[in-house]
């Protein structure tokens, strides 16, 4: 065989090669391919291997199926009193039925952009401003509701909307600061005067305390020095009974002693003289002495005066 011939069978054999394998097609996780044949849908190849016949069948789109973020940029919205602010969006999204994907919508990812755009406008016209920025979960669980609905037919899920920043104008902002400014100090200024207030009742509790617990002492000292001197006095009058009652003793002892001495009457009337003397006791300027009581004080004197003698 000619050089050439061979050449050529080996070119035909390369192509064939060549055409054999772009008929193979693998398609990967979390992906899809739409199959036309003839300009016509075929089917939605999932994930494995595949062969198409060649020159008659085509790969018409591969889809990711794995949930897409979307973050688009920011888009002028008037709200309901007429305040036109900027709100860039944040849209997840996933793709369903890849069918449906590649012949529902052309540019699919721009429908959205501006789906997305028309739908925020609708419902924030609705919204006064502090409405819209006090109501970001409301407004974006009445987003997701609307694109979910309306991307259905495309083949695609919407899962979440994000209102992702919210930008007033200018004037609004610096009226915003000014406003959470003075309502700074607003509360600065409350919570000072109540710092004060309180302060000013804590010391007034802490004297009305003070005041008391010095009152509940005073007491406590007063009750103290009466019970001390009431145990003084119950003392003092004890040893009073004590001593009289000693004293008492003493003499009941002295009158059984006489008595039990049997004296006779000189030593009764002895006796007699010493009760006289101890009552004068110094202080009396006349003594009535009875009569049986002086002859025995002459006696006395008489022996008074021999011992005198004697010495």
């Amino acid at each position: 065989m000619p050089q050439e011939g061979i050449l050529a069978v080996i070119i035909l054999v390369v192509v064939v090669l060549i055409i054999l394998a772009s008929c193979i097609k693998i398609v990967p996780q979390a992906h899809a391919v739409v199959v036309e044949r003839l300009g016509g849908y075929l089917a939605t190849w999932g994930v494995g291997i595949h062969f198409k016949i060649p020159f008659i069948d085509r790969v018409a789109k591969r889809v990711l199926l794995k949930e897409q973020v979307v973050d688009f940029p920011p888009q002028p919205v008037i709200t309901k009193d007429n305040v036109t602010m900027q709100i860039d969006t944040v849209v997840y999204f996933q793709i369903t039925d890849p069918k449906l994907y590649a012949y529902g919508v052309e540019r699919p990812l721009m429908a959205i952009e501006n789906l997305t755009a028309t739908t925020l406008r609708n419902i924030i016209g609705d919204l006064e401003l502090d409405e819209t920025l006090t109501s970001r979960e409301t407004i974006n669980t009445k987003m997701r509701a609307s694109l979910d609905v309306a991307t259905d037919p495309w083949g695609i899920k919407v899962n979440r909307v994000e209102l992702k920043n919210i930008i007033p104008p200018k004037a609004i902002q610096d009226a915003m600061e000014k406003q959470m400014k003075a309502e700074r100090e607003r509360r600065e200024a409350i919570l000072k005067a109540e710092g004060e207030k309180k302060s000013t009742i804590l010391v007034a509790e802490g004297k009305k305390e003070s005041a008391i617990l010095d009152a509940e002492a005073e007491k406590r000292a007063q009750i103290l020095r009466a019970e001390a001197k009431k145990e003084a006095t119950i003392r003092e009058a004890e040893g009073q009974a004590d001593a009289i009652l000693k004293i008492q003793q003493a003499n009941a002892d002295g009158l059984r002693f006489l008595k039990e001495a049997a004296p006779d009457n000189a030593v009764l009337q002895l006796k007699s003289l010493e009760a006289f003397a101890k009552a004068a006791d110094g202080k009396a300027t006349k003594i009535i002495i009875p009569s049986e009581i002086q002859s025995v004080a002459g006696l006395v004197k008489s022996v008074t005066e021999i011992a005198s003698e004697q010495e």
